[in-house]
């Protein structure tokens, strides 16, 4: 056997099978490109569903992570640190809020969300307890926690995993008026993705993440963005959101907030929001430890320059146009997204996402796929123009067979 081989098949033998990775074995990376076991390299095309936006050995993100490293990387919030408050202040101002309550991974900030907006329900807006409902989109992915897989709609997420937490309503995603059919006195939230990127990297109708926010502004019901994948420059701005010029009561983070280094997430908000927490009603050992606080501070410094939203914004225009091409060719059905974020459904005739994904990883292209012919393309935002069009071209290859 090889050394994929055997790295596989120990792999397979002593872990649980929740994922159905590629046969491929990752040794090293940096930038765009991930090398194997065997030294073979592949141009990553999937950047951690958005955690790798920097690239992979980021050297500022390295560097801030060794330093804290060599200080101190754990104090649990039973203490103070020093790296706590710059943090706070420093992602609330990013995100034009007040207040920030950190947290390890994307689910955990979705579940931290679900419990501000049922408190702030009930302690703000007036809703009788155990009755606040919250709106969210079919076909969404937040996670897969018992509580959020519990408003999914994708039967892999929910089989077999009941009873289901209650309190929750789902409407179609991108139609305003299910949404407020669904809306009563004890609707405190709607939770959505600005982009679906499980579903295949749905963008909403124009007009929409307005009209959620005109809604909810005029119901009195929090509007929580789940920004954790399409957030922190994806999309060629900082938020998806302001495509659309809107600003939500909550920001969900994750993923990239964590510069691919560590796990790192946060709900952000307003005081009068997040204010309804008392010590000792939500917490986390590690959430907002000290390394986690100085690679998140590195990331937002790198935000703050606004070159990652323009990198996003030029190659993604550049992106898009050469998928729109194929979509013209008779083996690409339709292509959608924004920014260099991508879902790019194929002719079911020329095989499952998953077989596409096979082939772009024999000629040295790291995909993935999502729910039948389609893939998804979000390279780091770090890559070149030339290693984009090299491995647009192996797509290019592998469609005509």
């Amino acid at each position: 056997m090889s050394t994929t081989e055997n790295a596989i098949a120990s792999a397979e033998a002593h872990s649980a099978h929740n994922y159905h990775p590629l046969p491929v074995v990752v040794a090293t990376a940096d930038g765009a490109w991930m090398t194997d076991v065997e030294g073979r390299r592949y141009l990553d095309m999937l950047a951690g569903y958005s955690a790798l936006n920097f690239g992979h050995n980021n050297r500022r993100l390295i560097d801030a992570a060794r330093a804290q490293l060599e200080r101190v990387t754990l104090t649990s919030r039973a203490f103070h640190h020093d790296r706590f408050a710059d943090f706070c202040t420093r992602l609330a101002e990013l995100c034009g809020m007040e207040m920030v309550l950190p947290m390890n991974t994307g689910a955990e900030a979705v579940e931290t969300a679900v419990k501000t907006a049922r408190k702030w329900g009930y302690r703000v807006k007036g809703v009788p307890d155990g009755m606040a409902k919250i709106i969210v989109a079919a076909d969404n992915f937040h996670g897969r926690t018992t509580t959020v897989i519990s408003f999914s709609t994708d039967p892999e997420a929910r089989a077999d995993f009941g009873p289901y937490t209650p309190g929750f309503e789902i409407v179609p995603y991108g139609d305003l008026t299910a949404m407020r059919e669904a809306m009563t006195e004890n609707t405190v939230a709607v939770l959505i993705e600005p982009i679906q990127g499980e579903a295949g990297v749905l963008v909403p109708p124009p007009g929409y993440l307005a009209g959620v926010r005109e809604l909810t502004r005029e119901r009195d019901v929090l509007f929580i963005a789940d920004e954790i994948q399409s957030g922190l420059g994806r999309t060629g701005k900082t938020f998806a959101c302001e495509h659309e010029g809107v600003v939500p009561d909550v920001y969900l983070l994750g993923k990239a907030l964590g510069g691919g280094v560590v796990p790192v997430a946060a709900v952000v908000s307003s005081a009068a929001v997040l204010g309804v927490y008392r010590p000792g009603e939500h917490g986390s050992t590690f959430g907002g430890n000290p390394l986690a606080c100085a690679v998140a501070l590195e990331v937002i410094d790198m935000l703050g320059t606004g070159e990652y939203q323009q990198r996003a914004a030029e190659l993604g225009d550049h992106l898009h146009h050469e998928l729109g091409l194929l979509a013209g060719g008779g083996a690409v059905r339709a292509v959608r997204g924004r920014g260099l974020w991508a879902g790019v459904d194929i002719e079911p005739e020329l095989g499952t996402g998953r077989e596409i994904s096979e082939r772009l990883m024999e000629r040295r292209v790291l995909a993935k796929d999502t729910h039948g012919s389609t893939i998804r393309i979000a390279p780091p935002l770090v890559i070149g123009k030339e290693d984009l069009d090299w491995g647009l071209e192996q797509l290019r290859e592998v469609l005509r067979g």
